[in-house]
């Protein structure tokens, strides 16, 4: 979250004409207090953020998110946070990402989905999904309501205000917490560390507005995830972040993690001798924008035997050029692109199915891919 403190130091940047840094490319770091970096051709912007300390803090720009490479933060946890290293979709102080709608009076949303996958690492911070929410159309600053959602919280650290009661929302009792630093801040505290969801943005937006923090003539500027660190913060990451706003004009489809948080038994991450071939059906979900695509696939292990360990093979079609995936170790030569496990996605058991996907150019139609294997058997569409 960037507090008021930060909206000065940003104003400041821009009145001495101080530029952000410039557009980095996937593994990039950056130490600059408040740089920057583009990710996914500008759809997404990470933003190291370092405004409520002077110690140093860094990040790597990866092509999904980023981690935090440095941090010798030690502020006090009775005060606010040292930074919010993030990345976000739509518009924060000035600076916009590509083709987000955004922003997007609230009356025109008629769905808001996002998907976030976190690394955590020791430390005192929150993991914090952020949400900002404005009164007029604003894209140079915030006046209005701020809904934070913490997907983990250590250290005596609380939210802004007051806790006012608790709220179940996507199957999760969530402590509410309301309170004033300039805008309203509504905060939704986990009751245990989320690593990764798929979720309804509008379950909390709708809370929210039952509140009266907000109505459907205000709009959404932007939607955020990250981390404030009190006390150190490194090898924190968000491993992938994706957002989808329907409703009053042309989205974005961006790409998406892993929709469920990894289990906590972790099975061998390589096909044993002789085993783990099976039977299998993939299905395939397209989402296309001019030049690009992302390909959400289900592969399901039909046989009746488990598969410990696995490689999908792929080939994409005529003019089409992979660019990267998520939940697989991912390598493409030409039209051919494989996908390997992961150590927390290895095993499927007889019947059930794991998600990943991956993201494409094409000249004109984007089209699934064709000959989908399995360890080298093909799978059934």
């Amino acid at each position: 979250m960037r507090r008021l403190f930060a909206a000065i130091a940003a104003i400041g940047l821009l009145a001495t004409g101080l530029a952000l840094s410039p557009p980095a490319q996937a593994d990039t770091q950056t130490c600059e207090q408040y740089g920057t970096g583009s990710i996914r051709d500008g759809r997404y912007i990470v933003q190291n953020n370092r405004w409520g300390a002077s110690t140093r803090q860094c990040i790597n720009i990866t092509g999904t998110g980023f981690s935090i490479t440095a941090a010798d933060h030690n502020n006090a946890t009775n005060g606010p946070p040292a930074a919010y290293p993030s990345v976000y979709f739509g518009c924060h102080y000035g600076n916009c990402t590509r083709g987000s709608g955004l922003p997007k009076r609230m009356s025109e949303v008629s769905s808001l989905s996002s998907s976030i996958s976190y690394g955590f690492a020791g430390g005192t911070y929150n993991a914090s999904y952020d949400i900002w929410l404005d009164p007029t159309a604003r894209t140079t600053g915030q006046n209005g309501t701020e809904v934070m959602i913490w997907f983990d919280r250590q250290g005596p650290i609380q939210p802004i205000g007051s806790r006012v009661g608790t709220k179940v929302i996507g199957g999760r009792t969530w402590e509410v917490w309301s309170g004033n630093i300039g805008w309203n801040v509504i905060s939704y505290v986990a009751p245990a560390p989320i690593g990764a969801w798929n979720f309804d943005v509008m379950e909390f937006l709708r809370d929210v507005k039952a509140r009266g923090a907000i109505t459907d003539s205000w709009y959404l500027t932007s939607v955020q995830a990250g981390f404030e660190p009190w006390v150190g913060g490194r090898g924190l990451a968000v491993k992938d972040f994706s957002v989808t706003v329907n409703g009053g004009g042309p989205t974005t489809p961006t790409t998406r993690p892993p929709t469920t948080t990894p289990p906590t038994t972790r099975p061998p991450t390589t096909t044993p001798p002789g085993g783990g071939v099976g039977s299998c059906r993939v299905t395939s979900r397209v989402e296309s924008w001019n030049n690009g695509y992302v390909d959400h696939l289900t592969v399901k292990n039909t046989g009746s035997t488990a598969i410990n360990g696995w490689t999908l093979g792929l080939r994409l079609a005529a003019g089409q050029r992979f660019r990267s995936g998520w939940s697989a170790t991912w390598a493409a030569n030409g039209s051919a692109a494989t996908a390997r496990n992961l150590s927390w996605n290895a095993r499927i058991a007889p019947g059930a199915s794991i998600d990943i996907g991956f993201e494409a150019s094409h000249a004109g139609t984007p089209t699934a891919p064709s000959a989908i294997t399995l360890n080298g058997k093909a799978c059934s569409r």
